[in-house]
């Protein structure tokens, strides 16, 4: 029968009460008046409902504006962050711009001086204005001022020569006039006597025949000029651009649009610098006198004594993240008010569902006693009280068919009977004592678990009881088989099929709850975290099926090894672990770790054949090494790896200190391997002087990390890593093809060129075709090969790897030049060094600090250097750093030498210009 058509409106009506069809229905009447008592009633019972709505939309709306103001907060960082980031890149990309400019500058003081000195004081700039190397817009302007500060030629014209004849006084002229020797002379920012305008002078002096001051040349730059690469789309309308000495000095400033002459200086207060680069946020007034905080990166500029300044505005960065910030907190307005109109609405339907739930259940009630017909075992009990009122019973006064079979009774035998002696003893209680709550609270609904007193099997019932006026209505019915299914399946989703031992998703819901018992009762608690050693191998020799015997071979001596109430679990794969409650001490994990160790000992007989399977174990104690459960298990996982690396077959504890090493590592060459993906490398390069003619040999490339966080880092700091891990033969193809790329761009531009070698690691041989990856770079850049030379080491060469030996063969076939690189360290043979036909010998800096130290440490080098020549090999000393060093390397006959007298490690701007043609000669 159909509810909906019975009851037409169940709100109208009093549910149980025969009577009320006889009432009338105006709100004056009896009926009117029970029906608003039993809705005030109903509120009153469901007040928490409302509450609870109005409680969850609290807390959904403070998490939810907590969640916003702490991502807005993330989102600020981030910003400032990157713009702190970008103030430093800005600040290096313009430190570079200004080396650049300034290196210009130099080389056109130095062509003028050139020319003056080399002509006799023949040179008219008044015609380089006129051939068109100072055009008319330039801004900057040549001089040439003598002995005595008259000035005698410049690219101002005869009319500036007549109204200022005389600088004997100004700052430059002084300078070169007191100096012994000439050098480039920058000076403070100026007023130009000539044009009026802002400026800044370069100088040098100009020297006679005999050497002696003969007067300056001279180069006046607009401030303009410094900073005319501004960019106002990366640097916005109040960006920063300056240069200061590292005498505090400020020479050019520019904020947005404006240059600041010498009597406007936006910084009254030189910055504090303490690195030679590096970014900081100024707030206010602590820097700039306009007010305006700013992100602020700085970076010395390479071979002068002044910092590139770079500032980006704080309010604009920051401009896109107030509007979006403004615009959240709008939009978080308007989702607040439509979450409390939604909560009200919702709180309202919500008791209105109660409502028609309550008046349905109990039609629901009323039908189920006025029907013999349902699905269910129904029955009505009337409570049996004692003297003092209080329930001690109850007796069925009615039932349907399936409610007395469900005891075993007919109908009319089960009428009268006390519940009390339906049940086991047991059981009563239990009974008894839902059904009381239902009599109490007007409804009860769960299951009972029913154990009986000899029954070792457990029946399960599902019961429903709704009190109608004193007497309950009580549906049953019996779910053991659904209970018993239900359980099976969770017996086989915590079981582990292959070797029946409780399983990962088993340990994750028992380990929390053994914490929390250890916990409470303030004892310890271990795990055993177990690897089997040798595996692999088993699986890869012997088959998977192998495999399979030897990980249920491995559970049973587990469960041997252990005590009996310690749990074994199978994680997966061949890893196991031992949980050991009531830990007294240490020792105790210890010594069961001992037993299964001693129990892998013998070898597995298996099917396929004997199997060697040991097993590595780490233990991690509660509450000593952690307090949760997933921490517990990851130490317990560091620390097996831990007695992996100390030679397997052993157990660990777990230490933190290894934990941190381990964690920096994997952090270390996880920022390797990016570094590499994205290219944060670059090449600096060391030249190597021929010690007969003083000039560059060739050149060593030397690779840099640029971290972007932890600057410039050398090789020592990341190349054992790169080694170890493998990643030394993708930074290895890196170098070379940044090698070769700038080797073919020095090409391009007229450089007259020297070889440049790159160093090459054993694992590149190994794991590589090294040959191929040299001769496809080479091709790849149009480079000739006679410009690249190899440097490996004597272990390389030495290993005896006909590889190894076939691709040094086929790279000298390429016309590469081969060099053993750290000679010495090893145990090179001659025959070796003939058979491979090595071209140049690279002595260790060891043996070359021992130069001058001792005879034996000159007669050893000369040894070498005899033996090279005897080859036909070229010999170059590593690590010189003294000119007594120097000076004993040329007696002995040594070919070339490399080290940081001659030269530091240059990178490719300071090499391109020539500088490892000039400036690294030595006295022959």
């Amino acid at each position: 029968m159909s509810l909906q058509k019975a009851v037409p409106e169940c709100s109208e009506i009093t549910l149980l009460d025969p009577d009320q069809r006889s009432y009338p229905t105006s709100p004056l009447g009896q009926p009117a008046l029970r029906t608003w008592r039993n809705r005030l009633d109903f509120l009153l019972a469901n007040y928490r409902l409302a509450l609870w709505w109005a409680l969850g939309t609290a807390v959904l709306l403070i998490a939810g504006w907590q969640l916003m103001f702490y991502r807005l907060d993330k989102e600020r960082a981030l910003m400032e962050e990157t713009a702190l980031a970008d103030a430093g890149i800005l600040a290096r990309g313009y430190a570079q711009h200004l080396q650049r400019t300034i290196n210009t500058i130099d080389q056109l003081l130095m062509v003028i001086k050139v020319e003056w000195e080399t002509s006799g004081g023949g040179v008219r700039l008044e015609e380089f204005k006129q051939r068109g190397v100072f055009p008319e817009s330039a801004p900057f302007n040549a001089s040439i001022v003598d002995r005595n500060g008259l000035s005698l030629t410049s690219t101002f014209g005869l009319g500036v020569l007549r109204t200022s004849p005389d600088v004997s006084d100004r700052p430059y002229y002084l300078a070169h006039k007191t100096a012994g020797s000439d050098f480039l002379f920058m000076s403070l920012p100026t007023w130009g006597r000539a044009t009026g305008n802002p400026i800044i002078q370069f100088s040098r002096r100009l020297s006679d025949a005999e050497g002696n001051f003969d007067g300056v040349v001279l180069m006046t730059v607009e401030l303009g000029f410094f900073t005319a690469n501004y960019d106002e789309v990366t640097l916005g309308p109040f960006g920063f651009l300056g240069v200061i000495g590292t005498d505090g000095l400020v020479r050019v400033t520019r904020t947005g649009g404006v240059v600041h002459d010498p009597a406007s200086n936006p910084i009254p207060t030189a910055p504090s610098l303490p690195a030679p680069g590096g970014s900081r946020f100024f707030e206010g007034t602590s820097l700039f006198r306009d007010g305006r905080s700013r992100f602020v990166g700085w970076q010395r500029v390479d071979g002068y004594d002044i910092n590139a300044l770079t500032g980006l505005d704080h309010d604009t960065v920051m401009a896109p993240y107030s509007r979006r910030r403004a615009a959240l907190i709008h939009t978080a307005i308007a989702l607040s008010l439509g979450v409390l109109v939604f909560a009200a609405v919702a709180a309202a339907l919500s008791l209105r569902l109660a409502w028609r739930k309550r008046q349905l259940e109990l039609a629901q009630a009323t039908y189920r006693i006025a029907t013999e017909g349902g699905s269910e075992g129904f029955y009505i009990a009337r409570p049996v009280r004692d003297e003092g009122g209080s329930i001690v019973d109850f007796e069925a006064v009615d039932c349907n068919q399936r409610g007395a079979a469900f005891y075993g009774y007919r109908p009319e035998e089960f009428i009268g009977i006390r519940l009390s002696v339906l049940y086991a003893e047991a059981d009563v209680g239990i009974v008894i004592g839902a059904l009381r709550t239902a009599a109490d609270d007007g409804m009860f609904e769960g299951e009972l678990c029913l154990a009986g007193d000899k029954d070792p099997h457990k029946r399960y019932m599902h019961l429903k009881a709704v009190r109608s006026d004193n007497d309950l209505a009580i549906t049953l019915r019996d779910i053991t088989r659904e209970k018993e299914h239900v359980l099976e399946l969770e017996r086989i989703g915590n079981e582990d099929v292959l070797t029946g031992l409780p399983n990962r998703l088993w340990v994750q819901s028992f380990l929390p709850e053994a914490i929390g018992k250890a916990a409470r009762g303030g004892k310890k608690l271990a795990i055993l975290f177990i690897d089997l050693d040798g595996f692999k191998g088993v699986n890869d020799t012997l088959g998977h099926a192998a495999g399979d015997e030897v990980l249920r071979n491995a559970a049973l001596r587990l469960r041997d090894a252990v005590r009996p109430h310690d749990k074994v679990i199978r994680l997966g794969g061949d890893e196991f672990v031992v949980v050991i409650e009531n830990v007294m001490q240490e020792s105790d994990a210890a010594h069961v770790a001992e037993r299964i160790l001693h129990a892998f000992r013998e070898k597995f007989r298996l099917t396929a054949g004997i199997a060697a399977v040991g097993t590595s174990i780490g233990i991690s104690v509660f509450p000593d090494d952690a307090e949760d459960a997933g921490t517990l298990l990851q130490n317990a996982d560091v620390a097996m790896y831990l007695a992996k690396t100390s030679g397997k077959h052993t157990y660990r504890f777990f230490d933190p200190k290894f934990y941190d090493a381990l964690r920096n590592r994997l952090r270390r060459e996880a920022d390797l391997r990016h570094a590499i993906e994205h290219d944060q490398f670059v090449i600096h390069y060391q030249p190597r002087i021929d010690v007969r003619t003083g000039r560059t040999s060739s050149m060593e490339a030397l690779v840099r990390w640029a971290h972007p966080i932890e600057g410039m880092l050398q090789p020592g700091s990341f190349i054992d890593l790169a080694e170890e891990t493998g990643l030394v033969v993708q930074l290895g193809e890196l170098v070379l093809n940044k090698v070769c790329a700038q080797i073919a761009y020095w090409t391009r531009s007229g450089e007259v060129m020297v070889p440049v070698s790159v160093n090459v690691s054993s694992r590149q041989f190994n794991e590589a075709d090294i040959s191929r990856i040299f001769r496809e770079a080479l091709a790849r850049h149009g480079v000739d090969a006679r410009l690249v030379e190899v440097e490996l080491t004597e272990a390389t060469m030495m290993s005896g790897d006909q590889e190894i030996n076939s691709a040094l063969h086929d790279m000298h076939n390429q016309g590469l030049t081969l060099l053993v690189d750290d000679f010495g360290t090893g145990y090179s043979s001659l025959a070796k060094l003939q058979q491979l036909d090595f071209d140049v010998l690279k002595v260790d800096r060891a043996f070359t600090r021992e130069l001058g130290r001792s005879d034996q440490g000159n007669v050893f080098f000369q040894a070498i250097i005899t033996m090279a020549h005897a080859l036909g090999m070229r010999v170059v000393a590593e690590g010189v750093e003294e000119e007594r060093q120097l000076d004993i390397l040329r007696a002995l006959g040594c070919d070339e030498v490399q080290g940081y007298l001659l030269s530091q490690p240059l990178a490719p701007t300071r090499t391109q210009t020539g500088l490892f043609r000039e400036l690294h000669k030595i006295p022959t």
